[in-house]
């Protein structure tokens, strides 16, 4: 009966290591004028080895008055702004990296 048990939780515990992704997972900001914002949390965090505490809750803005982030406050170094300022990533500021955040 232990074995079946443990057989039990073994199989579960694959399953959900298997079926994890990272929290968040791909967030679509509504942006008509430029396209849409696709921010995917997985490419932040398992390829570039950011901490969720990188941006939550000190950068980036997800309630109040200052929601929806704007370009200008990005282009002053707010939420967004922090990292994609041409030293760490690329610089929101030009317009060439755009459609790297941009779809349309």
């Amino acid at each position: 009966m232990k074995l079946i048990g443990l057989s039990i939780l073994v199989f579960l515990l694959i399953a959900y290591t298997v079926s994890a992704r990272v929290g968040g997972g791909v967030v679509t900001y509504e942006v008509k004028s430029a396209g849409n914002v696709m921010f995917s949390h997985e490419s932040h965090i398992t390829q570039i080895g950011l901490k969720c505490t990188a941006c939550h809750d000190s950068l980036y803005i997800t309630k109040g008055k200052d929601r929806p982030v704007t370009m200008a406050q990005m282009e002053k170094g707010l939420s967004c702004g922090a990292c994609h300022n041409g030293k760490k990533a690329f610089d929101v500021k030009i317009k060439e990296n755009c459609n790297n955040c941009h779809k349309k």
